[in-house]
């Protein structure tokens, strides 16, 4: 997918594009692509970010060593096994991959990072014993005050809590962490421009709870932390959890720049039935849009908001729109912190 990405012209109009990776799985890819759809691009092996070109038509990879050639299975004519889904090889090939864009990044040697998708069993299988990459980011970065923003044109989804289960949601729906999160949410739209930003806090219980008879985390928690942004100046339209069967619909009426939602998949599918489009008739996906940005972090980090999709490696048709709205997001921020940096 990295080299669908490239392939466009208008990247390297706005950034100087690198990737992190294995020169012989980069290669492997564009071999499967030149023969499923005709696309043709050289990769640029380098040791060293100073070693890169960043011209357009070449790929230069970041070339870590761990894939070797042959480790890859099949050939480019018949790349067939590479859907056989996580491996212990390909999680600890992502594990590192993450981990040295991170330092690169930490060291200043690269101004923003964008993450593609990865496997959580991979990386397990690996023995690093991780939730996703938000938390390797969060570890590597030591961060403890970190939020997910998703992403698709004007809707923005940020989340309290994320990889957990649904019965350790409410324990981590709190004050403390409720107005952390709305506080970055709020900075971060200001930083890409929203002057004043209007924040839709989303209840996490039916109805918003019914003023108890269906929760007490609305009272207890999300209402005080609501009062406490709004005594900050933090813009909340409505003075009161949203409830959420209906505070994205708002959202994409334009009644708010921002949504804070309470878990995964409160905040995921929403913007996924929004960004993800499948084409019944033909049998293929026209668009699988949206970003997701980890907030809170000292270092910019955009990422793709979509799974490994195990089932089309190997077809060479794959669909770069998120990593390309990714990247788009994560030049923005970067371009942010730049600006904030020069005028202080």
């Amino acid at each position: 997918m990295p080299f669908r990405a490239l392939a466009d012209q208008h990247v390297y109009d706005c950034c100087r594009p690198l990737v992190i990776g294995d020169a012989s799985s980069m290669d492997f890819a564009i071999k499967v692509a030149r023969i499923a759809s005709g696309l043709d691009v050289k990769i640029h092996p380098i040791d060293t970010v100073g070693e890169a070109r960043y011209e357009y038509g070449v790929i230069d990879v970041y070339d870590l060593g761990i894939v070797k050639s042959e480790d890859i299975p099949g050939d480019p004519e018949n790349p067939t096994p590479f859907g056989v889904g996580a491996t212990a090889l390909g999680g600890e090939a992502a594990f590192q991959y993450v981990k040295k864009v991170i330092e690169l990044a930490i060291a200043g040697e690269v101004d923003a990072t964008m993450t593609n998708a990865l496997s959580k069993e991979a990386i397990n299988m690996a023995r690093h014993h991780c939730s996703g990459q938000t938390e390797i980011y969060a570890d590597f970065t030591k961060t403890n005050k970190y939020t997910m923003m998703l992403a698709h044109e004007e809707l923005r989804v940020y989340h309290v809590s994320a990889h957990v289960s649904l019965r350790e949601v409410c324990d981590q729906v709190k004050k403390e962490r409720g107005l952390d999160v709305i506080r970055i949410a709020n900075s971060v739209c200001k930083a890409i421009g929203i002057g004043r930003p209007r924040i839709a806090v989303a209840g996490l219980n039916p109805h918003c709870g019914e003023n108890g008879m269906f929760g007490q985390e609305e009272i207890e928690e999300i209402q005080p932390a609501i009062d406490a942004a709004i005594a900050e100046g933090i813009w909340i339209p409505d003075k009161k959890p949203t409830p959420p069967d209906t505070v994205f619909s708002k959202a994409l009426g334009g009644w708010y720049d921002i949504v804070v939602a309470m878990y995964h998949d409160q905040g995921h599918i929403p913007l996924k039935v929004q960004g993800f489009v499948y084409n019944r008739a033909e049998s293929r996906w026209d668009a699988v849009a949206g970003v997701n940005v980890t907030l809170g972090l000292p270092i910019v980090r955009a990422s793709v908001d979509h799974g490994t999709g195990y089932g089309h490696a190997g077809d060479g048709h794959a669909n770069a729109l998120s990593l390309i709205n990714a990247m788009d997001y994560g030049i923005r921020m970067a371009n942010a912190k730049a600006k904030t940096s020069m005028c202080r």
